[in-house]
């Protein structure tokens, strides 16, 4: 077969549209062509760079991209008019962002956006944008990005490209909106973005619509309803390509899912198991019969389970593709299960294996989070008491030194939630039993709660709770309280007293009065919305149960 001007055009086409199965069979069927593509064949960088788009959308993967590019050798390229070279320096660009490899996608991308104008045409520009874009994110560089998918967006309109790409980079968009707080304005987008993709069968832009709202449901608590967003994306992938990493993020995405809820579970599960004694002051509705406490483990179990088969499924796919940052998500996500379950010494092993990836690909984000895990397993053996007085120092110090590591890393990206995330695991490791040091745990409690945005009511808010309760318990209410009275508040605003204030108060008049939300807010004349995410940031609420303690 014979690849012409033509075929070219009808590829193109079948990709503007979005005709996902038709490009992908045109790819296949022509196959023993294109795979002799050669300098010298017309629209030669114009079919490779079509590929490349291709592979994007989820025809195979960046692999088939190398046995293209190494027919394109450095002495052929002298000889390219430069649209044709700035096309094959595209190519590299999305290659090198599909291998991990983003401050190189980054250094490409730039530079075909910075040939003399006029040079490359609109549609390679707008691709470029979009390319750059999805490489800050991946860096946690979050305004960069959001100002390359802007001007995708905008070059897309302005040169009036198909409205199924402007959707595309719209999803892209949402998530970078979301970053910034913006849940309704990220959330329209996607819905405009739906309707425009919802008769195409784009089953990849299709599944990052329900996957981008399963991460912002996520975040603000609705965990059973991310969850059924994960398992549409799962479903949408799956049709698409079985074996493509997006899929594998989603069935990580759903085990996180399910890790969460199992521990929802497990809090419900050691609060209820309070013997009548043990009970006084609480409402006896806490006391649960033994047959619902079985109904309760057999349910967390269950979810853990499933969590664990689902992280091998990922690992499985991630592996085929060479995937390293996904193996590292993995990675992680399989760490906490298992510190969850006891296990801290395999949790360290899979931390400190996150770590190496990450440090190999210089992930910083990965690098943070596993960083954060480790100071979580030393923390933990502290709490277990494993080893002699020797033991529980070393285990201190390399605790401090994880947190330490994992905020500096942060601070290098854009990613909030995960500055926040270390801030909290910095604060944890303060507060540990060895050192004892509540001041500084107070700061670092003061820092993560100034990042965790309006609304957002998820793991970190119960992370956050109970380092706050950590530290009253520990340190004393008494002392809280007699401090504030002689004017030592800590560089704290009137504000940040106030809601410490409450977070005092609240909890014990929702204990005294039945744990009846509506009677609290009518004592102290607040409203049940506040009552409600004091509980809640308190560790005593959760969305799942709120609206049925009124």
């Amino acid at each position: 077969m014979t690849i012409g001007p033509q075929f070219v055009e009808e590829l193109s086409q079948a990709l503007s549209l979005r005709r996902v199965s038709d490009g992908m069979a045109m790819l296949d069927k022509a196959e023993g062509a294109w795979a002799e593509l050669s300098p010298s064949q017309p629209n030669a960088t114009e079919l490779l760079l079509l590929i490349a788009q291709w592979v994007d959308v989820g025809y195979r993967d960046h692999h088939l991209l190398d046995g293209l590019l190494v027919r394109f050798p450095t002495e052929s390229r002298r000889k390219l008019p430069l649209d044709d070279y700035l096309r094959l320096r595209m190519v590299e660009g999305f290659r090198a962002l599909s291998a991990e490899e983003v401050d190189t996608a980054v250094e490409i991308l730039d530079f075909v956006l910075r040939a003399e104008p006029g040079t490359a045409d609109d549609h390679l520009l707008t691709v470029a944008h979009f390319w750059k874009g999805r490489a800050h994110r991946k860096k946690g560089e979050y305004e960069l990005a959001s100002k390359e998918i802007v001007c995708a967006r905008e070059q897309a309109q302005k040169i009036h490209e198909d409205a199924v790409f402007t959707s595309v980079i719209q999803i892209h968009e949402s998530w970078l909106l979301f970053q910034k707080g913006l849940r309704k304005e990220a959330l329209r987008l996607l819905s405009h973005a739906e309707v425009t993709l919802k008769n195409t069968d784009h089953f990849l832009a299709r599944g990052n619509i329900e996957s981008a709202r399963g991460r912002i449901v996520r975040r603000s608590g609705e965990y059973a309803k991310a969850l059924e967003h994960f398992e549409r994306a799962v479903d949408l992938y799956s049709a698409g390509n079985p074996g493509h990493r997006n899929l594998a993020r989603a069935l990580v995405n759903s085990a996180y899912v399910k890790r969460l809820l199992a521990l929802q579970l497990r809090k419900r599960i050691d609060a209820r198991a309070l013997k009548p004694d043990q009970a006084r002051g609480e409402h006896q509705a806490s006391v649960v019969p033994a047959a619902m406490a079985s109904t309760l483990r057999s349910r967390y179990q269950q979810l853990c389970d499933e969590a664990i088969t689902q992280l091998r499924q990922a690992r499985k796919i991630y592996a085929t593709q060479g995937y390293a940052g996904g193996i590292g998500a993995v990675t992680v996500n399989s760490g906490y299960l298992h510190l969850d379950g006891g296990d801290i010494d395999l949790a360290a092993r899979e931390a400190l294996e996150a770590y190496r990836i990450g440090h190999e690909k210089n992930d910083q984000i990965l690098m943070a989070r596993a960083r954060i895990l480790q100071a979580a397993t030393e923390n933990a053996k502290i709490e277990e008491q494993l080893g002699e007085e020797v033991d529980i120092a070393l285990h201190a110090n390399h605790a401090k030194q994880f947190s330490d590591e994992a905020l500096t890393l942060a601070k290098h990206t854009q990613n909030l939630r995960l500055l926040a995330a270390a801030y909290i695991a910095r604060g944890m490791t303060e507060a540990n039993d060895f050192f004892q040091d509540w001041e500084l745990a107070r700061q670092s409690v003061g820092e993560a709660t100034d990042l965790i945005g309006v609304g957002e009511n998820d793991h970190l808010q119960d992370d956050l709770a109970a380092l706050k309760t950590r530290i009253m318990r520990a340190s004393g209410i008494d002392d809280t309280l007699r401090g504030w009275s002689e004017g030592m508040i800590g560089g704290k605003t009137f504000q940040q007293v106030t809601e410490e204030f409450a977070e005092i108060v609240i909890p014990k008049v929702w204990q005294r009065e039945g744990r009846k939300i509506s009677r609290v807010a009518d004592c102290l004349s607040i409203s049940p919305k506040k009552v409600r995410r004091i509980l809640r940031r308190a560790g005593l609420l959760n969305s799942a149960n709120s609206s049925n303690l009124r």
